[in-house]
């Protein structure tokens, strides 16, 4: 019975923990291929929230115009990020 209970504690940690990282990653659907947005790893490039959300941090909305200007391409172009087309529509 304990070993019952441990292997279920252990799979309710292990989804709850795949839960949280899954939550980092988004996906935009786009007519040339999905892009997808790795939160932690932008995070942990940037270092500073502020860089991209101004005040209470909270999601922003990207389309089309965006994401090929201010949102997304121009700090790719001042970062050192991927610029070209099929290096984030997959």
């Amino acid at each position: 019975m304990k070993r019952l209970i441990v292997t279920l504690l252990a799979l309710a940690f292990l989804t709850t923990a795949t839960a949280a990282i899954a939550a980092d990653v988004v996906t935009y659907e786009a007519s040339k291929g999905a892009v997808t947005f790795n939160h932690k790893a932008h995070g942990e490039k940037l270092g500073d929230c502020a860089k991209c959300h101004e005040g209470t941090p909270a999601k922003i909305a990207v389309d089309k115009s965006g994401a090929h200007g201010a949102v997304c391409k121009d700090c790719h172009k001042a970062m050192g990020g991927p610029t070209k087309c099929n290096d984030c529509h997959k």
